[in-house]
This record gives structure tokens, C-alpha cells and sequence, in this order.
């Protein structure tokens, strides 16, 4: 489970986010296994991330949201309409400095 963040982190991490593209898009299918495995490479590679949701319902595009942050072990930093902001510290080269908690 990805460690939980503070509000100064996410604060920093949404100002960070503002100008991003989305580099994922979930469709109608939902959450597979496939995009599951796209998440954790981009997220892996760039630490933060936005994913476009494209779902009509409300309750469906949060649940899928949630579902991607549990199986992408990644925190859920913003949700604004379809947009979401992931992040996740990489194991390997991290790139993103938080501030303290």
C-alpha cells in the first residue's frame, strides 16, 4: 500500500501536476489488467501521473479510481471531474523530493 500523504505534500504535489498531460486513459472497459500494468510503468518512470477516467456515472469513475490506486499501489493526490493525479515513490530513481510531512 502506497504510504499515505499530508496535505503540504499533496498541496506540493497538485502544483506539480498542473501543467501535466494525462498519460493514461481508462476507457469503457474499466480496469484491466493491462492498464494496471501501464500504470505501474509510467508511475514507476515519472512518479506522478494523470489518468483520464472516461466514465459517464460518478460512483463508477470514483470506483475505478480507487481500483487503480489499490492495484497500482499508488496515492490517490487529486480528483477533479475526470481527471485523477497518482503518485507513487520510485524504487529505483526517485525524482520528486516531498516536503516534510
Amino acid at each position: 500500500m502506497a504510504a499515505a500523504l499530508s496535505n503540504p505534500q499533496k498541496r506540493y504535489l497538485r502544483g506539480l501536476a498542473h501543467d501535466l498531460k494525462p498519460v493514461i486513459l481508462v476507457g469503457a472497459k474499466g480496469i484491466t489488467d493491462s492498464l494496471v500494468a501501464e500504470t505501474g510503468l509510467a508511475i514507476e518512470r515519472h512518479e506522478l501521473i494523470k489518468v483520464h477516467v472516461a466514465a459517464g456515472d460518478r460512483e463508477l469513475r470514483d470506483e475505478w479510481i480507487a481500483e487503480l490506486c489499490t492495484r497500482a499501489d499508488a496515492a490517490l493526490v487529486a480528483r477533479i471531474g475526470n481527471m485523477a493525479v497518482l503518485y507513487r515513490r520510485s524504487q529505483d530513481n526517485p525524482l520528486i523530493v516531498l516536503p516534510k510531512a
